[in-house]
């Protein structure tokens, strides 16, 4: 059996990253600057998600801004010229949506195979490299584990084969054996159903304010979603000002 990898699928990879928030847990820093923009050992959480991908050999990234947009576009005409086929979307309902309506505003990305990332989660390559030759699924969601959850982790429950039963942040304690990182893999029949999934919850404004993680909830109960444990990589989702430093501690290297 052939894995998917960026060198070998008939059609190129492609990643989506989600970084339209202020992230505004993290002020003042983000007073005027993007989450995304953040600093990690020196070097901002935007590029060290992009240098991860190129490092994968994935160079059609699409990043979805909102708040600073403008200093994002700055931070890609400076530091990535050279990528014609990395660019930005922007989304004008970033203050009163959540980040199902930055998947909308990317839906026409979602074909072929594809990486969803949220931008405030930092990554090492070798971690892409794990995912992106996982056991072929239509959907495969990024896990680790550790010895208990705190209420902001977005908890999931797996079967004893791997699949994902349920993911959000209110599965109860004694249901969650992993939680999730922030970056998902979808292939060409997950890419399809996610995004018909998408266009179709948008339908209702009460959604707005769901996360995109709610649509894969859903499609793990038609035993659509499996989990690939990054357990041993480097990565930081940066939620909160301690977060900085241990991402700073975790990545300087």
């Amino acid at each position: 059996m052939t894995h998917d990898h960026p060198s070998s699928s008939a059609t190129p990879i492609k990643a989506i990253i989600l970084s339209a928030g202020q992230g505004r847990r993290l002020l003042p820093l983000t007073e005027n600057t993007p989450k995304c923009l953040l600093p990690v050992a020196d070097q901002p959480v935007l590029s060290r998600q992009i240098d991860a991908l190129l490092t994968a050999g994935i160079d059609h990234i699409t990043i979805i801004t909102g708040f600073k947009a403008d200093l994002i576009e700055t931070l890609l005409q400076q530091r990535y010229a050279a990528h014609p086929d990395i660019k930005t979307r922007f989304n004008p309902f970033y203050e009163v949506a959540d980040n199902l309506a930055s998947c909308w505003i990317a839906r026409d990305e979602m074909n072929g195979s594809f990486l969803l990332l949220n931008g405030d989660t930092v990554i090492e390559s070798a971690l892409l490299m794990k995912v992106l030759n996982s056991t072929p699924a239509a959907i495969t969601l990024s896990v680790d584990y550790k010895n208990t959850y705190d209420a902001d982790d977005m908890k999931v429950q797996l079967d004893t084969e791997g699949w994902v039963q349920q993911v959000s942040k209110i599965v109860p304690p004694h249901q969650v054996n992993a939680e999730s990182i922030g970056l998902l893999y979808f292939r060409e029949q997950g890419a399809l159903l996610f995004r018909q999934s998408v266009e179709e919850a948008l339908r209702h404004p009460a959604e707005l304010k769901s996360w995109y993680l709610s649509i894969i909830d859903r499609l793990a109960k038609q035993h659509l979603v499996r989990a690939c444990s990054v357990s041993g990589f480097r990565w930081c989702e940066i939620d909160f000002i301690e977060d900085l430093a241990r991402a700073g501690i975790i990545f300087n290297l």
